[in-house]
């Protein structure tokens, strides 16, 4: 058996993405998700990659999650930080809700998974954690106060702790995508695509999903080892950091 990587909010979107070209590059593969059941049904039943339901905003629940999963595939050696959400709003509208519920998953969620396969990382001298963080985490967005703070706090939390794996042979990076043709982004107004955001891009188009899981499978390789703490900025031209 390879190497065992798991994904969270890995069987939609970008997180599907991730999941297949792990499994492609012939990892075995976990992907978690929150609450969607039926895409997760038909996520494994199209690629036989198994998932696994739990909210990262949940400490006690990524710690049973984490144990199903190596119980059942193995101790884990590769983490996808990718599960978010949104909940945008002006700043003068926004709720504590709003704010808390992003914070606690696209933030706090980093911390939870991520100490759940710490200490199995160091014994055995060698893991991989990439954080999918975002160019409004780099740049800033009107209407994101909450995601933009998490997606910030999530490059910080990559340079922190890649400093305390290096000698471990650990490696904790970030990518943070631009503009990626998922589901969400693609039901956009095709007038407000083509008027306001694509012309924001100087490549001209929107990012594939398998764009952003190339870079998630080259920072998870064995021989990635001396790129650590370090920020992939995908998004087309579109912002320099």
């Amino acid at each position: 058996m390879g190497r065992v990587a798991l994904v969270t909010g890995g069987s939609r979107g970008i997180g599907a993405a991730i999941s297949k070209a792990l499994k492609d590059a012939g990892y075995t593969v976990a992907a978690n998700y929150a609450g969607n059941d039926e895409a997760a049904k038909a996520f494994t039943a199209e690629t036989g990659i198994k998932t696994f339901k739990w909210s990262v905003a949940d400490y006690d629940a990524c710690a049973e999650g984490i144990k199903a999963v190596e119980a059942d595939l193995g101790p884990v050696d590769v983490l996808v930080n990718n599960a978010g959400i949104t909940r945008d709003a002006m700043f003068h509208k926004m709720t504590p809700q709003q704010w808390k519920e992003v914070i606690d998953t696209n933030l706090t969620g980093l911390f939870n998974m991520s100490h759940g396969v710490w200490n199995g990382m160091r014994e055995r001298k060698f893991g991989r954690i990439v954080n999918i963080s975002s160019i409004n985490g780099q740049k800033g967005q009107a209407g994101q106060a909450n995601y933009s703070a998490a997606k910030a706090g999530d490059l910080g939390f990559t340079r922190a702790l890649a400093q305390e794996g290096a000698r471990a042979g650990i490696t904790v990076n970030a990518i943070c995508p631009g503009y990626i043709g998922t589901e969400m982004v693609r039901a956009i107004d095709e007038k407000v695509l083509k008027e306001r955001i694509l012309p924001l891009i100087p490549v001209g188009r929107l990012g594939e999903p398998e764009e952003i899981a190339r870079a998630v499978v080259f920072l998870s390789a064995d021989d990635a080892g001396f790129i650590t703490g370090s920020t992939i900025s995908a998004n087309g031209g579109q912002y320099f950091l």
